[in-house]
């Protein structure tokens, strides 16, 4: 993708639609995913530029059409600005965008991303030292049958996966997959449980080396979150319960810590609010990505030194990336070295 704008002392926005092909067909309890349709973002002076992304999502109603015209209602703004803090920008954006926050995150990337490469900085030294210490990504195992499962954990060793439960069997599939491998697994139902099978799950998952639940709930359950974490013996993780920063004090009281996404909440800039309003009550802060590319990805790392978890591993879905930028092995992060967030466009 060519920004243009070459030369001036002016940035302007340009966007692209991509289609991600899967190396898997990747499955939770709601859907399956073959390609994954994303956005990518650009903003450029036409020497520097930064990027960001957002994903085509159902359960959230983001849809191509919306994110273009989403983007394209943004565009006049984001030209017209002159160098001011990304916050500041968000700021004028974010009553634009209406419900649109999958949109408002990508164009927030990019400008944060120009923004850090402008002032010749890693995105992340606004926040933390370069060198700082992040957790491990975990690796996500879709809904399959046991043998598909079972043989993505031998082609991807990992010391950590995300399982995506959900199904009548749950259990027994997961001490299958038990035979598999020794590396210590997060649970993610995607709301696809009760309170009462979260509570009687709990102690099995704990000798099965589980670390904590996501998300077991349908989302608006808040009475039988509750309930849950008073009595699960495992710590669980909101996700589909927290989209937006005001979420996270509701979260508070279902809940050990949250997931957070930057599609969902609108990007870097409120999902630093977010950590900073986690840690004040006392809350496990995690961060997660969609299915997408190492643009997204690259732009999600950023933020690895402030959190107690995170879940980075989209663009190892996929079958064909777009980006260079952010990688991995076994599960650390490494970064890579140049400003912003470190991403190269495959042209």
């Amino acid at each position: 993708m060519i920004c243009l704008g070459a030369f001036f002392m002016s940035f302007t926005l340009s966007f692209q639609f991509y289609d991600l092909p899967l190396q898997h067909p990747f499955t939770i309890s709601r859907y399956t995913v073959n390609i994954q349709k994303t956005v990518i973002v650009c903003i450029s002076d036409g020497t520097i530029s930064g990027y960001g992304e957002a994903t085509a999502n159902p359960y959230y109603h983001s849809t191509q059409e919306r994110l273009q015209q989403t983007i394209s209602l943004l565009k006049p703004m984001v030209d017209a600005a002159e160098l001011i803090a990304p916050q500041d920008l968000w700021a004028q954006m974010q009553p634009l965008v209406g419900e649109d926050y999958f949109a408002l995150c990508a164009v927030d990337m990019a400008y944060w991303d120009y923004y850090a490469r402008k002032n010749n900085r890693t995105l992340r030294s606004y926040w933390s030292q370069d060198k700082a210490k992040t957790p491990l990504t975990s690796y996500t195992i879709g809904i399959d049958t046991l043998q598909v499962m079972q043989q993505k954990i031998l082609e991807q060793p990992w010391p950590l996966y995300k399982i995506k439960l959900g199904r009548p069997d749950d259990l027994t599939l997961l001490k299958s997959l038990r035979s598999v491998t020794d590396s210590v697994f997060r649970i993610d139902a995607n709301c696809a449980w009760t309170a009462e099978q979260t509570i009687a799950y709990a102690p099995l998952l704990k000798e099965l080396n589980v670390e904590f639940i996501e998300q077991p709930l349908k989302a608006e359950d808040q009475a039988g979150m509750k309930w849950v974490k008073l009595h699960s013996l495992l710590p669980v993780l909101a996700d589909e319960s927290c989209q937006r920063e005001e979420d996270v004090v509701l979260c508070a009281e279902g809940f050990h810590g949250i997931n957070i996404k930057l599609m969902k909440c609108g990007g870097i800039t409120p999902a630093l609010r977010m950590i900073l309003q986690a840690r004040k009550l006392g809350l496990k802060v995690m961060a997660g990505c969609m299915t997408e590319s190492t643009v997204g990805i690259s732009g999600l790392c950023q933020l690895a030194p402030l959190l107690d978890y995170i879940d980075a591993d989209g663009a190892l879905l996929l079958a064909q990336d777009i980006a260079d930028g952010v990688s991995f092995n076994s599960g650390h992060i490494l970064f890579a070295k140049t400003s912003g967030t470190g991403v190269q466009i495959r042209l």
